[in-house]
């Protein structure tokens, strides 16, 4: 399996620890960046933090000074980043924040599970599909 570049943004640190949880769980060993909102995102991706090869990012919709569909707008509108794959996990279960994403080309549109199994699940899931996928 590849190893993958993963840019979680996400401002709540409970779901950080949890996603960084459940990698561990998974045995999932995969570089982990972590962006407490749209803009410090950017900034990691813009200034290569985040390497760009076989890269993905993890995003939550609901964050202060840059929300997720906000840095969705502005990724797919820089001609260096706009191919980036893009899942969105979030709590959100509203149908016009799917559309919205889903009208910024996202590859997923995830609701966070609450427990920690189904979470565990979930992330060891998501990790094998983009493993096996090609990124750009």
């Amino acid at each position: 399996m590849k190893t993958l570049n993963i840019l979680l943004v996400d401002d709540d640190a409970v779901d950080v620890m949890n996603v960084q949880r459940a990698f561990k769980k998974s045995n999932i060993h995969n570089t982990l960046y972590v962006a407490g909102d749209g803009r410090q995102a950017l900034e990691l991706l813009r200034n290569g933090t985040v390497p760009s090869s076989n890269r993905i990012i993890l995003l939550d919709l609901n964050m202060p000074r840059m929300n997720g569909l906000e840095f969705l707008r502005a990724l797919r509108a820089d001609p260096e980043l706009s191919s980036t794959p893009v899942v969105v996990l979030t709590t959100s279960n509203d149908e016009r924040d799917r559309l919205q994403s889903y009208a910024h080309n996202v590859a997923g549109y995830l609701v966070k599970p609450v427990a920690s199994p189904a979470f565990v699940e979930l992330m060891t899931a998501l990790n094998a599909y983009w493993s096996r996928v090609e990124l750009p």
